[in-house]
């Protein structure tokens, strides 16, 4: 029984959903600096991995977390973990389409994940983790749609990709105490132990892609 206890406590306290909740917290806009850039939306998994993924690469100005692919509106951290309102924790990201373009970023986007995994994503489980490519246009579909058919021509991944593909909608910026999680909490456990090794395999997967290590 104790060893049974003690591997849950574990598993909890390397998942995502092990973040105090605050739903009371005011929800942030995006700063102004980001006006007049592209933006893309992405879910595959828990928004503090996504974000520093995204914000690695080269011609991403910045990653927001926040959540989408639900109805409800206004939708806190704490619903979010009921699994109940089909939105997924995704990423808002802000790029200069001079420097990466969206084809380059869906690469990013199925790079970084396993996108066979149903309602899952690492140790993470439940809809709200859910890998979804959003698309606002025609060609973003298309895109989205191509590569997704190469991957599977190629047979990159041994199982189908189960990833949606869905128009966007709507984005709700996530709490502020989630924002930049993982640069801002190097020494949490599911940061340590999750997070960090997925951005690492990403960078080493990717290294072309990469910001100077300077920063953005």
């Amino acid at each position: 029984m104790k060893t049974t206890i003690s591997i849950l406590s574990i598993l909890l306290i390397t998942a995502c959903s092990s973040a105090p909740t605050n739903s009371s917290e005011v929800i942030q806009t995006p700063p102004q600096e980001l006006e007049g850039l592209s933006k893309a939306y992405f879910a595959s998994g828990c928004f503090w991995c996504v974000e520093a993924v995204f914000e690695s690469v080269k011609g991403v100005k910045e990653a927001i977390s926040g959540y989408s692919g639900g109805t409800k509106k206004n939708p806190t951290y704490r619903e979010i973990g009921t699994g109940r309102l089909r939105h997924a924790e995704a990423v808002e990201v802000y790029y200069d389409p001079a420097v990466v373009s969206f084809t380059t970023l869906t690469r990013v986007f199925f790079g970084s994940q396993d996108p066979t995994t149903k309602d899952r994503q690492g140790p993470d489980r439940g809809p709200q983790y859910r890998s979804i490519a959003f698309y606002q246009n025609v060609e973003e579909k298309k895109i989205i749609e191509e590569y997704i058919q190469e991957l599977t021509d190629d047979k990159v991944f041994e199982a189908e990709i189960i990833t949606e593909v869905l128009p966007f909608e709507k984005f709700w910026i996530a709490e502020a105490y989630h924002q930049n999680y993982e640069k801002l909490h190097p020494n949490q456990p599911y940061v340590m132990s999750v997070s960090v090794p997925r951005l690492n395999r990403f960078k080493k997967k990717f290294p072309k892609l990469l910001k100077a290590e300077s920063g953005h």
